[in-house]
């Protein structure tokens, strides 16, 4: 006879489903992975037996397992085995990190590291004599928060043979002085010049990133993601942590789309996916399907702070007189609509990284040309960063079935953007950056990552910006950025929960706490929807279940 009782039951708290139909519980039961019962305490306490796990919520909050729709865990876990900056913040506070990095590293060969901030040095470039004098006798080649510029010093620019006769790349630039030698700061493709020629890392170094990554991901209640580029190399980390069983989390990895070739790579990438598909189906352990690889990452632009972002109007200089530069499209845009069209033709999803509004409007050009060709497909094809989008562009996400994937962390006042971005946009554009409620009022889907290791991938701290439009170290003194783009808290939680998980293609077995999903679910400290809950980012997960397993427990949850 098969037992009816519940493998683990949560009660004592505040269930927030993110089902419209019944957005409120009090008590969840699962059984075999699955979720059994969602109700009041009364309605689920007959699934209670002795072998029942029955975790007491004390009053905490019980959602859905985050989703992160643009992360890079691989990088991000990198970077915590290197020259690790993202916690350093002010210049002195950067160069003191990277002294007592070079002094516990005597015998690197490189130092190789990243996260210092463009705002905390003057223009966002910082120089190569700064580096020279914390490592003169190794090269040394660190990108910045964002990874679309490195800081290299002197002996890694001449080992690059890198000089004022080298032409700026394509897809890049050399920051320079005046008699045009490089300064120390490259930008984009002009990072591969030194980048090159530093040691990569092997494979027991990428295995060690993952778990790290995946360990952190997990204690800030994430379930899922979308890893926003996958290299053959990223692509054989996944499957041995598949075949290790090691894999924990539900990934879907964003083929990377390589910008210096062209629709040659096509075929390579639906061969991929299908290899993939191929290595992790069913019949493979425990870990069958957790990783795929259906999503091809194209990206249209650069960033805004060193005027690579694709820009309709030219930059203006910072005293409102307009200049030459209006960023890079990577790919041709005609190319670009070829390329989509195929790809969605294919059943792949194409995941766009659009920072300024004339790369969202080609990348919501090439989704109208595959829909004209292909017509309505399940492909789901999302735009990351989204930063500046044209009024009139932002109905054509909802009437074209484009997702808009939101990261709402840098969607305030904060150093990056009032120096380094708003001067050089001018005030109308300024007001096109992150309308996150004008898409939502538009019909659009939006779903929501992080993009860490570029900024915290906390989904607390993320939604409290969606819905404060202030950043979290900046409560009490500034005032909100654009604060009628401001969304409700059940909106960013949709947003990190089911709308990510449709970006997935998740949102069928997850997403929500609804009987027969999977139970892949988040336990947060307190009820962030109660009027005394204080600042959504000051929440903390105390623990993480995947299927009902428990992948990330705080001390003392046990009950």
């Amino acid at each position: 006879m098969t037992d009816p009782s519940a493998d683990l039951v949560f009660r004592g708290g505040h269930v927030y489903t993110v089902d419209s139909a019944r957005p409120r519980a009090e008590a969840v039961a699962i059984q075999a992975g699955r979720i059994v019962a969602v109700g009041y305490e009364g309605e689920i306490k007959p699934w209670i037996s002795p072998r029942t796990r029955v975790v007491d919520l004390r009053r905490g909050l019980l959602v859905p397992g985050f989703q992160d729709a643009h992360v890079h865990p691989l990088h991000g876990g990198i970077g915590r085995l290197r020259c690790d900056l993202h916690d350093s913040r002010g210049r002195a506070g950067v160069l003191d990190t990277i002294r007592r990095y070079v002094a516990d590293h005597p015998n690197l060969p490189w130092i190789l590291g990243a996260g210092w901030y463009m705002s905390d040095f003057p223009g966002g470039t910082p120089t190569r004599e700064e580096l020279d004098i914390l490592v003169p006798d190794r090269p040394a080649f660190l990108t910045n928060r964002d990874g679309h510029g490195a800081w290299v010093n002197s002996l890694a620019i001449e080992l690059a043979g890198v000089d004022k006769d080298t032409s700026d790349p394509a897809d890049g630039r050399i920051e320079r002085r005046p008699d045009g030698s490089p300064s120390g700061t490259l930008h984009e493709g002009a990072m591969d010049l030194v980048e090159r020629h530093a040691p990569v890392p092997g494979p027991d170094d990428w295995a060690a990133a993952l778990r790290i990554g995946q360990a952190y991901l997990h204690s800030l209640g994430i379930t899922a993601w979308q890893d926003a580029i996958i290299t053959p190399e990223d692509q054989r980390t996944y499957l041995g942590a598949v075949e290790r069983d090691e894999l924990t989390a539900r990934v879907e990895g964003a083929l990377w789309w390589e910008r210096g070739r062209g629709g040659e790579q096509v075929d390579e990438l639906i061969e991929r996916s299908a290899a993939v598909a191929s290595a992790t189906g069913a019949g493979k352990g425990a870990n069958a399907g957790r990783f795929r690889a259906n999503s091809v990452k194209i990206m249209q632009d650069g960033v805004l702070e060193n005027f690579t972002g694709a820009m309709v109007e030219p930059y203006l200089d910072g005293h409102g007189r307009s200049t030459a530069r209006s960023g890079i499209s990577f790919v041709d845009p005609a190319a670009l609509r070829d390329h989509v069209r195929r790809l969605d033709a294919a059943g792949l999803q194409v995941h766009f990284h659009t920072i300024g509004d004339r790369a969202v409007r080609e990348a919501l050009d090439a989704i109208e040309a595959a829909r004209n060709a292909n017509g309505p497909t399940d492909t789901r094809p999302h735009l990351s960063h989204i930063q500046v989008i044209q009024p009139t562009d932002v109905p054509r996400f909802a009437a074209l079935g484009a997702v808009a994937n939101a990261q709402p962390y840098w969607a305030c006042h904060e150093e990056q953007m009032d120096e380094l971005t708003i001067p050089f946009l001018g005030p109308e554009r300024t007001t096109w950056q992150y309308p996150f409620k004008a898409l939502l009022r538009a019909g659009a889907r939006l779903a929501m990552g992080s993009d860490w290791s570029v900024s915290t991938p906390n989904p607390l701290l993320e939604m409290e910006v969606a819905v404060t439009r202030i950043a979290d170290v900046s409560r009490g003194v500034h005032e909100p950025f654009l604060p009628d783009e401001r969304l409700t808290l059940e909106d960013a939680m949709a947003a990190f929960t089911l709308g990510s998980a449709y970006v997935n293609h998740l949102d069928d077995v997850t997403g929500s706490i609804e009987v027969g999903k999977l139970a892949d679910l988040a336990v947060i400290d307190r009820d962030l929807f109660a009027p005394d809950a204080g600042p959504i980012g000051d929440g903390r997960v105390l623990a993480t279940f995947v299927e009902g397993r428990p992948v990330y427990e705080a001390d003392g949850l046990r009950s």
